[in-house]
């Protein structure tokens, strides 16, 4: 299990799921970086293998949706990414590890779907709040992601184990 300590946490990994267009999804750029892979390079493999990524599995982000996005979480407009991310459900994440066939891959998309998983049960555990969370999200979809993930926050019990990490941290990107 020594791979174990180079994959992302289930926390680094449900922080970078959003809900866009009603669906739980991951971002073409989050993916590459933790697939560790150049996020053109991600893109072309999805390409080059376009019949494994039906609409339900995979999609691009609108202009509106991009823009949004990049005032949410900080995407420099001179820098990093200037073309629309595509994003993928938790089907699309899952076909992309036959699209890569890496053991990183595998290993990365193993950890993935205990995110999705995760998060599905979290959701469950709270059905009658869960029912309005996802009426709100499918309202009012990523404009409000914030509001959303403190909420969610609030509805997963804490851990006393869990302590936040001491010293400098990247910017949070909201």
């Amino acid at each position: 299990m020594a791979n174990k300590k180079l994959i992302a946490s289930v926390e680094q990994i449900e922080s970078r799921i959003f809900i866009i267009r009603g669906q739980k999804v991951m971002l073409s750029m989050h993916l590459a970086e933790l697939y560790e892979v150049e996020p053109r390079l991600l893109v072309q493999a999805v390409k080059r293998n376009i019949e494994r990524f039906p609409e339900d599995f995979m999609f691009q982000l609108s202009p509106e949706e991009f823009a949004n996005l990049k005032s949410q979480i900080g995407i420099s407009s001179w820098g990093g990414v200037r073309t629309a991310p595509y994003a993928f459900t938790k089907q699309g994440v899952s076909m992309l590890s036959s699209v890569l066939r890496s053991a990183r891959a595998i290993q990365v998309n193993i950890e993935i779907m205990r995110a999705f998983v995760q998060l599905r049960q979290m959701l469950a555990s709270n059905a009658e709040l869960s029912q309005k969370l996802v009426a709100l999200e499918k309202k009012y979809d990523i404009k409000f992601r914030a509001v959303f993930e403190a909420i969610r926050e609030l509805m997963t019990p804490s851990d006393p184990k869990k302590k936040r990490p001491i010293g400098f941290a990247p910017w949070e990107k909201k």
